[in-house]
């Protein structure tokens, strides 16, 4: 029985979660989605959450197959402030990947992260 050779552990080069391609996607959605865009708190949630299932929709349209996607928005009002922020997670370095964006205009600001994590 040859069920060792039939299981991939491993996605081939083409369909790995590549990051500087899904970082395109990140920053084409925010740019679509947040350009003249004004901060108010009240949308900010709503926007947070579309956000990131758009991202989320474009990354599966990549067609990186068994792939699950987590993806993390925070959409802030423009003072002149800073922020950090970070993120921790386990991992297999070999096949899972993360990109992140930001957007900024007069009003927001907007981070966005995706995560690509291989399903065996």
């Amino acid at each position: 029985m040859a069920l060792a050779s039939e299981f991939a552990i491993e996605p081939p080069y083409n369909e790995k979660f590549k990051s500087s391609r899904a970082k395109e996607v990140i920053a084409k959605v925010l740019k679509k989605r947040l350009t003249g865009a004004v901060y108010h708190t009240d949308n900010t949630s709503s926007w947070a959450k579309e956000i990131a299932d758009d991202i989320k929709q474009s990354l599966k349209e990549e067609g990186w197959t068994r792939y699950k996607y987590a993806v993390q928005v925070f959409i802030g009002e423009q003072r002149g402030e800073g922020i950090r922020l970070g993120c921790r997670g386990f991992w297999d370095q070999r096949t899972d990947n993360f990109a992140h964006e930001t957007f900024q205009n007069e009003s927001l600001f907007c981070v966005a992260a995706a995560f690509g994590v291989y399903v065996y």
